[in-house]
């Protein structure tokens, strides 16, 4: 990576070596924490999507091996923290977005979203107003939400609202009923040594995330996603003696699917 630009004029207010020629800046604008260290990850990783550098042999679990790479894999990161765990608060968005234009930014990859509001009450509107108006590009992200109409999130005609996408492969995990029909899923696991056979089902219903009273012991137990996300519910039934799962995917979420790490084997089939 090549230096900073001689027109960058912002800080790092990590340790020396925290910051160099692809992380060149770091500030928080938040009262309750003074350090712009990501605490939950979510700032690296949408960084990451934005202007990770190239990385060789990146694979989850050993599949799908490759060169990653963000958007644009040679440019230069200013990270500006505006949340804590409990909120991000309009007066820190715009404090940050200004000191970005002011430190000489091209870019404002703005990864935080709220309810849609008239655009004169939205920070996230004005601050962003004014960063296009001195010539700095907006990406800003639309949202968690859909697909009912009207959920898409930061839609100011001034900025370049961002979904996510999709991709030409799958992590696919299929379930075979007794019936011969093919269930075709997706998860993470990936069991060297798992046959496939044919095993019980069981439905234990609504139990609060927990199996209490329900003997699952060598059976599938089909779940339901709701007070606990689907890793979670794999590891509360293979504590129970469970010996695979499925979960019920929501019919509005169609072939949208999260492949996650399950600790059992597992499957999320489409809607």
């Amino acid at each position: 990576m090549p230096p900073p630009p001689a027109k960058w004029k912002g800080r790092c207010d990590l340790n020396a070596s925290a910051c160099n020629n692809k992380l060149i800046g770091a500030r928080s604008f938040i009262r309750s924490a003074a350090t712009p260290v990501d605490e939950n990850g979510h700032g690296t990783h949408t960084s990451s999507t934005a202007a990770g550098a190239f990385v060789k042999r990146a694979n989850v679990n050993g599949f799908a091996p490759g060169v990653a790479a963000g958007m644009a894999p040679r440019a230069h990161i200013a990270a500006y923290r505006v949340c804590d765990e409990d909120a991000c608060m309009g007066h820190d968005m715009l404090a940050a977005m200004d000191a970005a234009v002011d430190d000489g930014v091209d870019v404002i990859s703005f990864s935080i979203s709220a309810d849609p509001i008239p655009f004169h009450s939205d920070p996230i509107a004005q601050g962003t107003f004014n960063a296009i108006s001195k010539g700095v590009f907006i990406s800003c992200s639309a949202g968690n939400e859909g697909p009912d109409p009207g959920s898409v999130h930061n839609d100011a005609p001034w900025l370049l609202t961002v979904g996510a996408s999709t991709t030409d492969r799958v992590f696919l995990a299929s379930v075979k009923l007794g019936n011969g029909r093919n269930l075709d899923g997706e998860s993470l696991h990936r069991p060297l040594s798992f046959k496939p056979k044919m095993l019980p089902l069981v439905y234990p219903g609504f139990v609060n995330g927990t199996l209490d009273g329900v003997d699952v012991r060598g059976k599938i137990v089909l779940c339901q996603l709701g007070i606990i996300d689907s890793v979670q519910m794999s590891e509360v039934v293979k504590k129970a003696g469970g010996a695979g799962m499925i979960v019920i995917n929501y019919p509005v979420d169609g072939y949208s699917i999260i492949a996650d790490d399950h600790v059992l084997p597992a499957s999320v089939p489409y809607a």
